[in-house]
């Protein structure tokens, strides 16, 4: 089952650029609400919240309970703008939810047991993570916060792909049906680049070093 979190909003009556500093300035953050059977509207949340909330990996993939005024509305943050250098979130976007419908959207890949497996273990074996998130069709009720991958026996020379995924009740991986030239690899482990003998170096240097005698 998909964990909701709730959040609490405001109607924004004043829009524009100017109205938006000015919601800024007092530690507001404007934003919208589309999607539906219902029209846009736009709305406003007290940063501080939300900025430890984005903190957080389901602030970007979890079921959001909008509150407004007892009034719930289920979303998806479908778009964050952040100050280019500043710890503060300019603007917000949210899809309503229809419950009954299939969705579609990205979901963070949590990586487990690494350490543990054999090539985890391995000093001379490079594991990369190819995908960090993985989109997914199901119903809202099985949305996932995070699909677990678990490396406890990966060894080298191992792929694990997309279609090696434990998936939840009712989740799919939509790219799958395309054929097996979209089965992505998620995660390789192989043996690192291994560096030159001392005396292969040696020599390589010997030889560089060697006048040229004009043979």
């Amino acid at each position: 089952m998909a964990t909701t979190h709730e959040i609490k909003v405001e109607r924004r009556e004043d829009e524009g650029k100017g109205a938006s500093r000015r919601l800024r300035r007092s530690g507001k953050i404007p934003a919208i609400v589309y999607g539906g059977d219902l029209p846009p509207v736009s709305i406003q949340l007290d940063h501080e919240p939300v900025w430890l909330a984005s903190q957080h990996e389901w602030f970007y993939s979890s079921i959001l309970d909008l509150s407004l005024g007892g009034d719930i509305q289920k979303v998806l943050l479908r778009d964050i703008q952040r100050h280019p250098y500043k710890q503060l979130i300019l603007h917000l976007d949210f899809q309503r939810v229809n419950e009954k419908e299939t969705l579609r959207t990205a979901v963070p890949l949590l990586f487990v047991n690494e350490e543990k497996s054999p090539a985890g273990k391995a000093a001379d074996v490079v594991i990369t993570r190819e995908l960090k998130e993985v989109t997914v069709e199901c119903l809202p009720s099985d949305l996932p916060q995070a699909i677990e991958v678990d490396l406890s026996e990966l060894k080298v020379g191992d792929i694990v792909y997309l279609s090696d995924l434990k998936l939840p009740k009712g989740v799919e991986i939509p790219q799958l049906k395309l054929g097996k030239d979209h089965d992505d690899a998620v995660v390789i482990a192989k043996h690192g680049r291994e560096e030159a003998a001392p005396e292969e170096a040696a020599e390589g240097d010997d030889a560089a070093a060697k006048p040229d005698d004009g043979k």
